[in-house]
């Protein structure tokens, strides 16, 4: 079994209210009476793409001074920048290639693929990430249930604002899937609001964010909701590759 917590849209751009918001999920999560195998974080990270910003997140996240009490996974979002991202984030030299990682655990595997598109808000999977991907699931030869994490939801979740900037060319991504059995689902975030769907045939969780919640049509006008409470998901991957998702508001 293979239990993830999920964050995401941490839009971290040097105000007090951003750092505060990162640093009471960072606590809730830092401060769990039972261990999660990782933290995963699902892209805008930074809200500008600045060093600093990044500098920020790896000091919350505990990702340089090895004080965080698991692993922490990120991808990059549409508002993150590839060569900072790369540098003061990760501490790997700076570069616009697409930033793709994989950790595997006892009980699954999860790949964190790049979404973004420098210089845009929507996403894609490019043809070097996809290659990617499919390298990877060959050399886990089926061994174990994958999830992917990405920034970008592949379909519609019925707000103007998401659903302007998804994750382009999606029927590339439901042929790997189609596929690759061993997928068992997808994680993203980006929308700013928890939400469970499915895609070709496999479930697609998008996680809550944490700088603010997308308030749906029938919720009002405003668009972003800045007084809702940080986000924070539990996903559940158990032996036979299926995903549970538990969703918690952090006051």
């Amino acid at each position: 079994m293979l239990v993830l917590a999920h964050i995401s849209d941490l839009h971290l751009d040097g105000t007090a209210r951003a750092t505060r918001r990162a640093e009471q999920v960072r606590d809730r999560l830092w401060e769990l009476p039972g261990r999660v195998d990782a933290v995963l974080v699902t892209g805008d990270i930074a809200d500008h793409g600045a060093e600093a910003e990044y500098e920020e997140a790896a000091r919350i996240l505990g990702l340089r001074d090895g004080s965080a009490p698991v692993p922490v996974l990120t991808c990059p979002g549409n508002h993150d920048r590839r060569p900072a991202y790369r540098k003061a984030l990760l501490g790997l030299p700076a570069s616009e290639e697409p930033v793709n990682e994989v950790r595997v655990f006892a009980g699954g595997a999860v790949l964190m693929c790049d979404s973004s598109i420098p210089g845009r808000d929507d996403g894609a999977l490019d043809a070097a990430t996809y290659d990617w991907i499919e390298a990877t699931l060959d050399e886990l030869g089926g061994r174990l249930p994958v999830l992917l994490a990405f920034h970008h939801p592949p379909v519609a979740l019925h707000h103007p604002l998401p659903d302007s900037y998804q994750l382009g060319a999606p029927e590339a991504l439901a042929a790997l899937m189609e596929r690759r059995p061993e997928i068992a689902g997808l994680i993203t975030g980006h929308a700013h609001s928890a939400a469970a769907t499915a895609f070709a045939g496999r479930p697609l969780v998008v996680g809550p964010g944490v700088t603010w919640t997308l308030r749906l049509p029938w919720e009002g006008e405003e668009v972003a909701d800045r007084e809702a409470p940080v986000g924070l998901a539990f996903h559940v991957l158990d032996d036979a590759g299926r995903l549970t998702s538990h969703f918690r508001p952090v006051t």
